[in-house]
């Protein structure tokens, strides 16, 4: 295993794989007509790892979260597509977490808007690449053909993404622990 492969695992052992419990409960309570949300945590820990392999993630509990919604409501959305006659389609606007507590609610609310403030401070397709690639997950070759784009041109707008990211996220004091 490489030294860089040890600092990885290392990362998503100490920052991700404690939240496993939380998450699946979360996702259970919030998304009950979702049978497994096992599955939904290992398809957010699989994104998140390659989320991470491109660059530092700053705040990996929300993006975990985030990630899991996001697939628990792909999820209801395909459910809608396959469900049996007869029962009533479920509105994802509807579900409401009533298990958070008012500070979590107003951190995680407070670190989204930081979040889409920071990506919304970009130029215009280091935006598209960037949400393209971190919020949907979509490969750089998806990315590249779907905005007309070489790959490499995908990778470079990537990087000065990311870097202008941790530069606002930096300069609005989240990113003390990767300052150095």
């Amino acid at each position: 295993m490489s030294e860089q492969d040890a600092e990885h695992a290392r990362w998503f052992v100490e920052e991700v794989l404690p939240h496993q419990g939380e998450l699946q409960s979360w996702l259970s309570r919030r998304y009950p007509t979702i049978a497994d949300p096992d599955d939904l945590v290992q398809d957010a820990f699989s994104r998140i790892l390659k989320a991470h392999s491109s660059g530092p993630i700053a705040n990996p509990r929300a993006f975990l979260y985030v990630t899991a919604r996001n697939l628990a409501l792909n999820k209801i959305r395909h459910l809608r597509y396959e469900r049996p006659q007869g029962l009533d389609p479920v509105d994802p606007l509807t579900i409401v977490d009533d298990s958070a507590s008012p500070s979590e609610t107003t951190a995680l609310s407070e670190e989204l808007q930081h979040l889409i403030q920071a990506i919304q401070n970009l130029p215009e397709r280091c935006r598209q690449v960037m949400t393209l690639r971190k919020i949907y997950g979509l490969s750089q070759k998806e990315v590249a053909r779907k905005l007309g784009i070489s790959v490499n041109t995908v990778e470079a707008q990537s990087a000065i993404g990311l870097r202008k990211c941790i530069a606002y996220f930096r300069s609005h004091g989240y990113l003390t622990r990767y300052s150095k």
